[in-house]
């Protein structure tokens, strides 16, 4: 029996599928980070504008931040009661308004000149062929 059989004997059977992914996620989540450190920061943050470097320092705070919440229940901690929920909901917050900004960027900009024009030209304007066109109806004969 190799050393995995027996790892995994130890677990109840509803559980070895979620411990599986949770194995793969933490090897995904070890290369994105030795992808992360081996470039240097002021390099990285050379390369971004302003409004990426604070999305970057958001996500790299909240994933440590998520890892260390893990970590409490990992040792039997309870992280709701632990001070690292409000870090999480203070991140929340700035992150929601990293993500209001970048939607103003992206928000359609209003061409004052074009609305001018176009409101303009869709309102009724007389004009010197208008001025003699009567808007009464037409007098027709009287009916007796």
């Amino acid at each position: 029996m190799s050393e995995d059989d027996i790892n995994m004997e130890e677990y109840p059977t509803e559980i070895q599928d979620y411990l599986a992914a949770f194995e793969k996620s933490l090897g995904s989540v070890d290369e994105m980070l030795k992808t992360m450190m081996s470039v240097s920061r002021s390099e990285l943050l050379q390369k971004l504008e302003p409004l990426e470097q604070a999305k970057l320092d958001l996500v790299s705070v909240y994933t440590l931040n998520s890892m260390f919440w893990v970590y409490l229940a990992t040792q039997g901690i309870n992280p709701k009661e632990h001070p690292v929920k409000q870090e999480l909901e203070r991140i929340r917050t700035y992150m929601n308004k990293v993500k209001e900004i970048a939607d103003k960027k992206k928000a359609a900009k209003l061409d004052k000149g074009a609305a001018s024009r176009f409101v303009r030209n869709a309102l009724w304007e007389p004009n010197a062929d208008n001025e003699h066109t009567s808007k009464t109806p037409a007098k027709g004969k009287k009916r007796k």
